[in-house]
Parts: structure tokens; sequence; C-alpha cells
């Protein structure tokens, strides 16, 4: 997901991609715990993400 895909998205579409990132990020942090996660650095991508879409949403609440 890039910024430029996310930085035109209304603030709840951008809470409901957090929520989905989210439990995105914690099933595959449970998954890693018990060794099934094929690819662990596939965590740290979910991270950014998440940043990005919290970058966006403090982005959308500076300019209203």
């Amino acid at each position: 997901m890039k910024f430029e895909d996310i930085k035109n998205l209304t603030t709840i579409e951008l809470h409901k991609k957090m929520r989905e990132a989210k439990e995105k990020m914690f099933e595959a942090k449970m998954k890693n715990a018990m060794g099934q996660l094929t690819n662990p650095t596939s965590i740290r991508g979910m991270r950014r993400d998440i940043a990005r879409l919290r970058t966006a949403l403090t982005a959308n609440s500076k300019a209203n």
C-alpha cells in the first residue's frame, strides 16, 4: 500500500482500513509465534502500512 493510494480516502475509510490492517497484523504475529508464518518479514510491511494510515489520518484531521 502506497501513501498515494490512501491520501485521498475519507476519515471513515481510513479508520476501516486501519482496523483491518491491525487485525491482519495480529493474526500474522500469532502465526509467527506458532511458527506457521512463512514470511516473518511481512510483519514489517504491515507495521509500515499502519504508520502510513496514521499519517493520512493526521493529515486529514489537520486539513479540517
